[in-house]
């Protein structure tokens, strides 16, 4: 199973710590997983243009590439004036719209506080969706104050992160038995 996590702001570190704490917890639950960290301060993206995502070069077709290959994304995104930050909203414009047929998405977001919970609800996931995502349901969301020095104080949060990436990891492997299933059905 491949699991690619994205970090997706190019600035600030709570969302990579998020990150960085739940591929942990993936590595540890799941060690025969393919785990990997696309934290997109760390690339040099340019913005979408139309093409298809293979026809970019550099690290744009290795981000694009990593995440069309992924069973399973977990995207971990700040909150910027109650919304997505553009390096997120590219990565979506480079993919094409089917980018996530197959997959299982989930998500995890920091935000400054508590009143910026509904823009998973109401801007992520309808973008994931449209993309046609396996979505779990459920999200883990830090504020501020679970946040001390760079690590995550709230055992809560830390409990919600293994939570989170068992439900991914659960979804994952039932999507594919009913495509397993589905398969069978028919007599090639």
């Amino acid at each position: 199973m491949k699991i690619v996590g994205i970090s997706g702001s190019n600035v600030g570190s709570k969302t990579r710590t998020a990150m960085d704490y739940t591929l942990k917890a993936a590595r540890e639950k799941y060690p025969d997983a393919h785990i990997t960290l696309l934290d997109l301060a760390e690339y040099n993206m340019v913005f979408s243009d139309g093409r298809n995502y293979s026809d970019y070069e550099g690290d744009t077709k290795f981000v694009t590439e990593t995440i069309m290959s992924a069973d399973a994304i977990i995207i971990g995104t700040p909150v910027f004036q109650a919304s997505i930050p553009a390096t997120l909203k590219n990565i979506f414009d480079l993919l094409p719209v089917n980018a996530f047929r197959d997959k299982v998405v989930s998500m995890l977001v920091t935000a400054g506080t508590s009143k910026h919970y509904l823009m998973v609800e109401q801007q992520l996931k309808p973008i994931l969706a449209y993309m046609k995502a396996h979505i779990v349901q459920t999200f883990v969301f830090i504020e501020e104050k679970d946040f001390q020095r760079k690590e995550i104080v709230n055992d809560g949060i830390h409990f919600r992160i293994e939570r989170l990436v068992e439900d991914t990891v659960m979804l994952v492997d039932a999507y594919a038995k009913i495509r397993q299933a589905k398969d069978e059905e028919y007599d090639f």
